[in-house]
C-alpha cells in the first residue's frame, strides 16, 4: 500500500489508519511494551487491537484526528501512533505509542511537537489535554519537555487508574 503523508517533520510521515492496517496495528498495540500502561491487564487482544483501530478510524471521520500512525521517513518502518482526540469543546487530546525501537531517540517529541502544531493551526485549539500511567515516567518527562503543565490527576477507566494530567494552552489565547 502506498502512503500518502499529510504531516511530515524531518525523519516522520504521518498518515491515516485504514481498514487494511490490522497487521500494522497489531505491530504497534499486540506489542505488550506499548500497551502495558495503557490498559489495566497491559496486554491488548485481537479484538482489542481491531476496536482501536475502529476507534481511531472513526475519529478521523467524525472528526478529522486520530492517534495517525506515524512512520520513519528513511526506513518507511511504522514507528508507532501520535496524534488527536476530541477531549470537550475548545481542547483536544494528544497521545503517542511509540514501538520500542523507537524509543529514546526524540521520535516522540518530534512527532508530539507537529501534531501541536497541526492542532493551534489547523484545528483552532485553545489547549491540549495529555495524561500518562502514573508508572510511566517517560510519557512524564516528554510532556514536561514539551511545555506541558501539570494540572490534576484523572481516573481514566481503561487502566483504573488516576493518571497525572497536563495542559498546554494555545500561546495566543
Amino acid at each position: 500500500m502506498t502512503r500518502t503523508f499529510h504531516i511530515t517533520t524531518k525523519r516522520i510521515g504521518f498518515s491515516k489508519w485504514t481498514s487494511e492496517d490490522l497487521s500494522l496495528a497489531e505491530q504497534l498495540w499486540g506489542d505488550p511494551e506499548v500497551t502495558r500502561y495503557i490498559c489495566a491487564s497491559g496486554i491488548f487482544s485481537k479484538e482489542d487491537i481491531e476496536a482501536r483501530l475502529a476507534k481511531e478510524i472513526e475519529n478521523d471521520l467524525a472528526h478529522g484526528m486520530q492517534y495517525w500512525p506515524i512512520f520513519e521517513s528513511a526506513s518507511g518502518e511504522l514507528i508507532g501512533c501520535c496524534g488527536l482526540r476530541p477531549y470537550n469543546e475548545t481542547t483536544y487530546e494528544i497521545g503517542f505509542h511509540l514501538r520500542p525501537k523507537f524509543w529514546r531517540q526524540g521520535f516522540a517529541i518530534e512527532a508530539a511537537n507537529a501534531v501541536i502544531e497541526y492542532a493551534f493551526n489547523n484545528h483552532h485549539a485553545e489547549g491540549l489535554f495529555a495524561g500518562h500511567n502514573p508508572k510511566n515516567i517517560a510519557s512524564k518527562h516528554v510532556l514536561g519537555k514539551l511545555g506541558f503543565r501539570y494540572i490534576r490527576d484523572e481516573f481514566y477507566a481503561p487502566t483504573g487508574l488516576y493518571h497525572p494530567s497536563y495542559e498546554l494552552k494555545h500561546p495566543n489565547k
